[in-house]
């Protein structure tokens, strides 16, 4: 797969863009959580309170923030190779 390994990165990792947005990643996740349990209350499900969304949104939250992360690395990958050539 293109992109999965820089040649000649500058800026920060992929591991350091997610360890500054996960908070934000985290936060979205728990909200997304507790709206989507309030989806499936109208069907009988339970509404989740907010320790459990934001444990949920928490755990959910280190995934997609890394796989965001990873991608924003690869957006300013492509741009510095852009600028360069």
């Amino acid at each position: 797969m293109a992109g999965l390994t820089p040649m000649s990165q500058t800026g920060w990792s992929a591991r350091k863009i997610a360890l500054v947005l996960y908070p934000f990643g985290a936060g979205a996740a728990a909200v997304n959580v507790f709206f989507a349990s309030l989806i499936l209350s109208w069907v009988g499900g339970p509404v989740l309170d907010t320790g459990w969304s934001l444990l949920l949104g928490a755990v959910i939250g280190a995934p997609a923030t890394w796989f965001f992360a990873r991608h924003i690395r690869h957006l300013m990958n492509e741009a510095d190779q852009s600028t360069s050539s």
